[in-house]
């Protein structure tokens, strides 16, 4: 454990870590005007960040050697606390600064009430950290109802109190104490943020990351609101660890994850990499701990030195015997499960919410890294070596049997543009934005559909049973399976993430109308499945709707009507029980009824 940090830590043990280390860059602006510029949003995701970025600064401690415990609190009063064991905010006042407004101030309130001020600006105590470009702390403070600020130091317990960013009083002695660390308690101001309830969930899984990307540091969040949960998160095995942890439910392709580690020059590149059965690649990538959901320069280089790395060893071992085949990067990454860490000194991030790197000096070196260290990983594993390109090979013959299978359908499509499926009962209406298209299941429930719709503007299409689960299985399977050849050339516009063209939709409300038992619920999801897959932009504009068709129809005396769920149905027991009224309860799949009044009247 100590060795790993070692190799981490940019700290000289001879620097002290005093005032001077804060380099002021600019003061507090009104963060409290423009939230979004800093955290994103003012949602959700905001509110979770505000937690990342106080956390964050205790990671930076870890990276520096300095702190192996953070807890997390979520305390009852909607308020959250983060404390670690690092070695406490600096307290002594600020010298040599040309502000007149922080010229003698202590650190603490500096660091919490000043944008760009913080020990990340001096290389002298961090030269790496993560953090929100050093703006972190401080537009927590902004954002918060209040705040609280511990230091321990020197022996001593400090501490400052701020509302909405404003110091409510010095920073003062309040304890003794014979350890180190910061603790920062604050509450979210409703005044910003839409919802201030923080999700347990949403962060463990922030925090279970940042356990398994700094080895050994021991992370613990605690809820004590509603219902009290603990959970402590601890991986000495690092991204190793994660990869397995990503995979464990999966069958992999070889049992231990390749693993990467190389310093060159200020740049730290960690990489664990993992091929499973699976046709979809996972990929995380991180700088300085810092989760780039977007990618960035560093996963383009991976993603090269991984392409030409399996092409080289695939051509000098002549494993491919189709040679106009053209294996690209996609095939490549079939069933891949990467983790990439990447630890430099002045990260540039695109967009203020660090989702993309854009470091452009970056590609070049992480390519040239992982080329050098995958090639001699291949040559002394090759069994593992085989099986990866066999992996990428048959991804590459299925995409190419896919293209033409795709074709296939996207001509016969045209051709039976005019002599649409048998079964489909269209609707005369030839406007998309006018016209729905019911799916339903099997030719009872179509024939009641079909008796009971508008046939102006209201389509129905049956399909037999449950369709193939396009999760599990590979475009050219899915192409040659009747039913989506059905559903594709009803709906119109193709098939395939660059094929699919919204605006040959035949239909702009696809509604999903499967009985509200067990298998109607799988024959939506896979239909779900499909369109989210295969068909995303219905989605995405909102053109796919589910019908929810009720549990029960209840006669009472000369009255008829409909429950939906469970409960209401015993209410209505429990109420006529006690008036002697005589009731009739039919419990039936109303979408296979042959009345088509009553499916026209639900």
């Amino acid at each position: 454990m100590k060795e790993k940090i070692s190799k981490e830590k940019q700290l000289n043990q001879k620097d002290s870590y005093d005032a001077s280390h804060i380099k002021v860059l600019s003061g507090l602006e009104a963060v409290r005007k423009r939230p979004a510029m800093y955290i994103g949003s003012t949602g959700s995701q905001g509110l979770h960040h505000l937690v990342y970025e106080v956390v964050d600064n205790s990671i930076d401690e870890a990276l520096a050697g300095y702190c192996k415990n953070i807890d997390v609190i979520l305390h009852e009063d909607g308020s959250v606390s983060v404390k670690d064991d690092g070695r406490g905010i600096p307290v002594d006042p600020i010298r040599g600064t040309k502000d007149p407004k922080i010229e003698g101030k202590s650190a603490l309130e500096v660091v919490l009430t000043v944008l760009h001020a913080g020990g990340k600006f001096d290389k002298k105590a961090y030269t790496i950290s993560g953090g929100l470009h050093g703006v972190g702390v401080s537009v927590v403070n902004a954002l918060s109802e209040w705040l609280i600020a511990e230091s321990y130091r020197n022996g001593k317990i400090y501490q400052q109190s701020y509302k909405r960013g404003v110091p409510q009083t010095e920073v003062k002695v309040v304890g003794t104490t014979q350890t180190t660390g910061t603790k920062i308690r604050f509450k979210p101001d409703p005044e910003i943020f839409t919802t201030t309830k923080f999700s347990f969930d949403i962060l463990a899984n922030r925090l279970r990351e940042l356990a398994f990307l700094n080895p050994g540091v021991r992370i613990t969040i605690i809820d004590e609101r509603e219902e009290e949960k603990e959970r402590t998160f601890k991986y000495d095995g690092g991204i190793k660890e994660f990869v397995k942890f990503l995979n464990k439910n999966k069958d992999v392709l070889h049992p231990e994850p390749i693993y990467i580690y190389k310093k060159q020059e200020d740049v730290i590149l960690e990489a664990a990499l993992q091929y499973t059965d699976d046709y979809d690649e996972r990929e995380y990538s991180f700088v300085n701990t810092i989760h780039t959901t977007e990618g960035g320069t560093h996963l383009t280089g991976f993603r090269a030195a991984l392409t030409r790395v399996v092409n080289d060893y695939i051509k000098r071992h002549d494993l491919l015997k189709n040679k106009e085949l053209n294996i690209i990067g996609d095939d490549v990454r079939e069933g891949l499960t990467l983790v990439l860490s990447l630890k430099i000194p002045n990260p540039q991030f695109e967009g203020q919410t660090k989702t993309k790197l854009g470091n452009s000096e970056i590609e070049g070196i992480v390519k040239s890294i992982v080329t050098e260290e995958l090639s001699a990983y291949f040559e002394e594993n090759p069994q593992i070596a085989q099986k990866i390109c066999q992996k990428a090979i048959s991804a590459c013959e299925a995409r190419e049997a896919a293209k033409k299978a795709r074709e296939l359908v996207r001509k016969k499509s045209l051709l039976e543009t005019a002599t649409l499926p048998g079964k489909l009962a269209d609707c005369s209406e030839t406007n998309p934005e006018l016209c729905e298209l019911f799916i339903v299941e099997g030719e009872s429930a179509g024939g009641s559909a079909k008796q009971a719709r508008d046939r102006n503007f209201q389509a129905v299409l049956p399909i037999k049973g449950k369709i193939i689960n396009v999760e599990k299985s590979r475009l050219v399977k899915v192409l040659s399976n009747e039913e989506i050849k059905t559903l594709v050339t009803a709906i119109g516009g193709g098939i395939g993430k660059n094929e699919f063209n919204i605006e040959k939709v035949r239909y702009h409300k696809i509604i999903l109308m499967t009985d509200a038992d067990v298998d109607g619920a799988h024959i939506r999801t896979l239909l779900l499945t499909f369109f989210y897959r295969q068909m995303t932009p219905l989605i995405e504009h909102g053109y796919v709707y589910i019908a929810c068709p009720p549990l029960y129809r209840v006669k009472k005396d000369k009255k008829e009507f409909y429950v939906d769920t469970e409960q209401q149905i015993q209410e209505i027991l429990l109420k006529d029980l006690a008036s002697r009224v005589n009731l009739t309860i039919n419990k039936k799949t109303f979408t296979h009824t042959k009345d088509s009044d009553k499916l026209y009247e639900i």
